[in-house]
């Protein structure tokens, strides 16, 4: 469809960049050459102002030469009523002239140094011929006339003041003349402005006219490529007024909703076999044209000649045609009949999906249930198996032989193994059922403790036996205090355990911050370590990779560790070389970061 503002903007621009050009070509060369007209005025003012100066310069020193002339006349016997006259002139003249050089010089320093030596030597001279007219005619100290007659050096001073406004008379006057050649250069670049300004405009007026040419082409072209893909979308469109009657449709809008007149001001209900005649459909387009509400997603139900129930998804919106007065309504509607056969689909899906998890979730709580009554059962068993062995111990006495003793304390052995068994099995049961108590954990602390109960086991179970414990500085984060507690106590112990061979044993415990931001642990050791092929048994329960023989133990701490972190979002990894000792690594989520200490004052 043809857009008409975009033309009458562009012709607004059009006559305001026109106004502004003839502005310029009035304005612009008005104002350069009045700019240089008033640069010239201000030229013949500087060399006016030199010539001032020069000439004040002569009329001081006129004034200092007949001053020392009638002096010296006076001083020679020579008084009468005109050199009195004269000495009276120059005595009033001389501070009048040189306050007015040293005003015209108040610019130029150079100047004023000068006028401030002429002044002294002035002030000095005048003295000396105060002396001098203060005697009688004819009584002068022969010394002062000698001295005013042969040390003058005003002549020299005067001097050069004016050579130096004569310099700079000669470099105003060639700036004077400068500045009236710029003027005139100015007055024909002016005029030469104005005519390439008007060519311009002619230019301009012709590249709209030709412009406004191809914008009505094109958007005739527009209004035909518009229609083109109204009439290719595969989505029924429809454009009805107030009274909702389809002013334009699609061909997808007459073949879905077939019609037996589809002219245009056919009423809308005339489509579809009564589909667009729901009130509340109805209603809805109606509160589009009046109130301006747009409509989204109104479900409507279709059925087509061919029998099929459509599933459509109506969309509404005011709009304004350039051909028209009065506001329509672009109406589509889309076909989402698979959409909701899919959505039926999965909510079936989700609902048998979620069947499965509650079954799991029962069969989960049940073989916690069989594990921790299992636990809790065979306790009796092994409490009497270790105390009917105890008695038939005492019993035989002095009877029991060596192999006797031997087979009781094998059942003695392996009941109470079978106890620790179960005690590690009901502290794994309880790690994956319990519920976690979240709160802020200081990893420091955790450490220290269970570092001091390993030394005071050591120091019990092998006195003599070193342990050098490296623990680097460790965060506080968000846990479950006594799960964090049973991590490391799990991977301490091993590391103890393992290392009981190396003298001394050495444990490092070191933390950092991952690329992701999660808390990264490790626990290494110089122990006994293990062969990597076999790295996979390590968190299992129940497995080992050395001999009960070696070294005691349950084979359940480090798959309660792992359960534990898992609880968490962690997990754990280990890399080990036989006889150079193993190391653990288990990260923890960012999302335990606690929260820091205000260390604001």
């Amino acid at each position: 469809m043809p857009q008409s503002p975009a033309p009458t903007r562009q012709s607004v621009g059009l006559i305001a960049l026109i106004a502004g050009l003839v502005l310029l070509i009035v304005v612009g060369p008005f104002w350069v050459v009045r700019e240089a007209n008033r640069k010239s005025v201000e030229a013949a003012a500087i060399v006016n102002h030199t010539h001032e100066v020069e000439a004040t310069v002569q009329a001081l020193m006129y004034d200092l030469r007949n001053r020392e002339s009638a002096t010296v006349a006076y001083a020679y016997g020579h008084d009468s009523p005109a050199i009195r006259e004269r000495l009276a002139e120059s005595q009033k003249e001389i501070p009048q002239n040189l306050a007015r050089l040293t005003n015209l010089t108040t610019d130029n320093p150079e100047q004023l140094l000068r006028i401030g030596k002429l002044g002294s030597i002035i002030e000095q001279r005048g003295q000396i011929m105060q002396t001098v007219l203060a005697k009688g005619a004819g009584q002068a100290d022969p010394r002062d006339i000698e001295w005013l007659l042969d040390r003058n050096p005003l002549r020299h001073i005067s001097a050069e003041i004016s050579d130096t406004e004569k310099a700079l008379l000669k470099l105003r006057t060639s700036e004077a003349d400068e500045l009236a050649r710029r003027s005139t250069v100015a007055t024909w670049v002016a005029m030469g402005l104005q005519l390439l300004l008007l060519g311009a405009v002619a230019m301009l007026l012709r590249w709209q006219w030709r412009n406004r040419r191809v914008a009505e082409a094109a958007a005739v072209r527009s209004s035909a490529r518009a229609l083109s893909v109204l009439q290719t979308v595969r989505e029924p469109m429809a454009v009805v007024d107030r009274e909702l009657r389809v002013v334009l449709h699609n061909p997808a809008f007459r073949e879905v909703f077939a019609a037996a007149n589809a002219d245009p001001g056919t009423p809308i209900s005339a489509f579809g076999n009564g589909t667009w005649d729901a009130p509340e459909t109805r209603q809805r387009l109606a509160d589009v044209l009046a109130r301006d509400r747009e409509l989204w997603d109104h479900e409507i139900s279709h059925r087509g000649e061919d029998g099929r129930e459509r599933t459509l998804l109506v969309n509404a919106r005011r709009m304004a045609l350039p051909d028209r007065s009065d506001e329509v309504a672009l109406v589509t509607a889309n076909d989402v009949t698979a959409q909701k056969a899919a959505e039926l689909q999965v909510r079936e899906l989700n609902r048998q999906l979620m069947g499965k998890m509650d079954q799991v979730s029962e069969v989960n709580r049940e073989l916690e249930a069989f594990s921790y009554s299992v636990s809790h059962d065979l306790r009796a068993p092994l409490r009497h198996i270790g105390g009917f062995a105890d008695k038939l111990g005492r019993h035989l006495g002095d009877r029991n032989d060596e192999k006797s003793f031997h087979y009781l304390n094998t059942i003695t052995t392996s009941a109470r193994r079978m106890s620790q068994l179960i005690d590690d099995l009901l502290v794994y049961s309880r790690l994956g059922r319990s519920a976690l108590r979240m709160q802020p954990v200081d990893m420091q602390s955790v450490v220290a403790e269970t570092r001091s109960m390993l030394d005071a086991n050591n120091a019990h179970d092998r006195p003599g036996h070193r342990i050098e414990w490296k623990i680097a500085p460790l965060p506080i984060m968000v846990g479950d205090e006594n799960m964090l507690r049973q991590v490391w106590l799990n991977l301490l112990s091993n590391a103890v355990k393992y290392s009981g061979g190396s003298d001394p044993a050495v444990i490092e415990v070191s933390y950092s911050r991952d690329d992701n931001g999660d808390y990264r642990f490790e626990v290494a050791d110089n122990g006994v370590g293990f062969d990597m092929a076999y790295a996979g048994k390590l968190f299992g329960v129940f497995q080992r990779l050395h001999s009960i023989t070696e070294f005691e133990g349950t084979g359940i701490g480090l798959a309660s560790v792992r359960r534990v972190l898992a609880r968490h979002g962690g997990h754990i990894s280990a890399d080990a070389t036989p006889g150079k000792g193993a190391r653990f690594v288990f990260t923890l989520p960012a999302s335990t970061d606690a929260p820091q200490p205000d260390n604001k004052a």
